[in-house]
């Protein structure tokens, strides 16, 4: 004879299947390391500040000479910011032991919450700090009948 499962028996194997998917998606999106050893980059601090006028990304590159620096406009939403470093970097330069790699770049997309006008973008470097000053789009102007 075949014995039924119980509805709780069913109900526990679908929530531990729920929680290995949440799981799996909080470390993919969440948890990633900020390190891309295939490309040889490292994944920069930055920082998205927006005001009512124009948006200011900070990205922290030490080590880099300003001529190579790369902006470039992915979509309306997201800026790629890329640099090649005058030294290259090791794990054990960064106190990790456990791992071999070797990081020559800079490289990380930085998400925009609002729609910004890159043609007009400035970018200013000093000190190991890029300064990029996007200005935001204007609206339209909506006509009232």
């Amino acid at each position: 004879m075949r014995s039924r499962r119980s509805i709780f028996d069913i109900m526990r194997e679908h929530m531990e299947e729920l929680e290995e998917i949440a799981e799996e998606m909080f470390d993919r999106f969440l948890e990633r390391p900020s390190w891309d050893i295939n490309a040889h980059s490292l994944e920069p601090l930055f920082d998205v500040s927006v005001s009512s006028d124009k948006v200011i990304v900070t990205a922290d590159l030490p080590k880099v000479d300003p001529e190579n620096i790369r902006i470039s406009r992915i979509s309306d939403d997201l800026i790629e910011i890329t640099a090649k470093m005058r030294v290259k970097i090791n794990f054990e330069d960064l106190g990790v032991t456990h791992r071999k790699g070797e990081f020559s770049y800079f490289s990380c997309r930085v998400p925009l919450p609002v729609p910004v006008d890159t043609s007009r973008a400035k970018a200013r470097f000093k000190r190991g700090i890029l300064e990029i000053t996007l200005p935001r789009k204007r609206g339209y102007e909506i006509k009232v009948e």
